[in-house]
């Protein structure tokens, strides 16, 4: 019998997952991974950065009818996991145990484009892992950042499982006062549109009232998405971390953008502390980007 399904291969440091195959590479080396294991880190990379409870991984692996020693098993199955990633349940840098909830998965996960077709179900050989397709639509949540800055994030930007726990209640604090900064930024901004215009021409910088008319468009623009935000953060919205995901990109540049924003106060601070706050503002963009993998961790 045939039935549609989704091709997804997941990528995650050295080690590379199919779910069509059921396999788990490193390096190209295939890893022994039994069943129950593997369907465990397929539920882990469709939704990374989030928490997976216990109860959840209790109705993929077992369903509502079956009678087992649940905790043993699934406490199994994670160390199996664990062993064959090499990771440590003390130092982990892959699964992260969120003590008497579930479990996390905390490394940078990428999805290779999926392939729609008509195939055979997969036939699962003794001891080795074929893959469920349930939940498949949750897929398209994998990813640090849009795949333009994938290689950046790879590379440079901390990773989740690189940054420290911090109390919820401090990371959301934070995430808030970076918003109301940036809505100082605009409304100030908008509220001074004469003397930044005179900064422009004193400046002797090629069409001011272009570059007055380009700071009034973004300012407009981002006043919104910062008071989406602000809210999220208020309301402890749970979805937050995917958002940001898909907005990160454009907020990079208008925060760079406006990283240059203590220029225009120039009347009233010297260049010298201009410049060092212009620093500051160029890493704040990333600061809140660690803000929201903390946030995602925390919950």
């Amino acid at each position: 019998m045939t039935r549609e399904m989704t091709d997804r291969v997941f990528r995650f440091g050295a080690f590379e997952v199919n779910e069509a195959t059921g396999e788990l590479r490193k390096q190209g080396i295939r890893i022994k991974l039994h069943s129950q294991p593997f369907q465990i880190l397929m539920m882990l990379l469709e939704r990374p950065a989030e928490l997976v409870t216990r109860e959840e991984m209790r109705q993929r692996l077992w369903g509502e009818d079956t009678f087992v020693d649940f905790d043993h098993g699934l406490n199994t199955a994670v160390n199996k996991l664990r062993e064959a990633l090499g990771d440590l349940a003390s130092q982990p840098r892959h699964v992260e145990t969120v003590s008497g909830r579930g479990y996390r998965f905390i490394a940078p996960v990428t999805l290779a484009a999926p392939v729609a077709k008509m195939s055979e179900a997969p036939v699962a050989c003794a001891g080795e892992a074929v893959a469920s397709p349930a939940n498949s639509g949750s897929a398209s949540r994998v990813g640090p950042l849009d795949d333009g800055l994938e290689t950046f994030s790879r590379t440079l930007l901390a990773a989740p499982h690189e940054l420290p726990h911090a109390p919820r209640t401090l990371v959301r604090t934070l995430l808030l006062l970076i918003q109301a900064m940036y809505l100082a930024f605009y409304l100030g901004a908008l509220a001074n549109l004469s003397e930044i215009l005179d900064i422009f021409t004193d400046a002797h910088l090629l069409l001011p009232a272009t570059l007055t008319a380009l700071l009034v468009a973004t300012a407009v623009a981002m006043i919104p998405v910062r008071l989406f935000f602000f809210a999220a953060v208020a309301f402890d919205f749970q979805q937050l971390p995917a958002k940001f995901r898909k907005l990160f990109p454009i907020l990079l540049g208008m925060d760079l953008l406006w990283a240059l924003s203590p220029f225009l106060l120039v009347h009233h601070v010297s260049l010298g502390l201009a410049l060092g706050m212009t620093a500051a503002l160029v890493y704040m963009p990333f600061a809140q980007r660690s803000l929201v993998l903390m946030y995602a961790r925390s919950r």
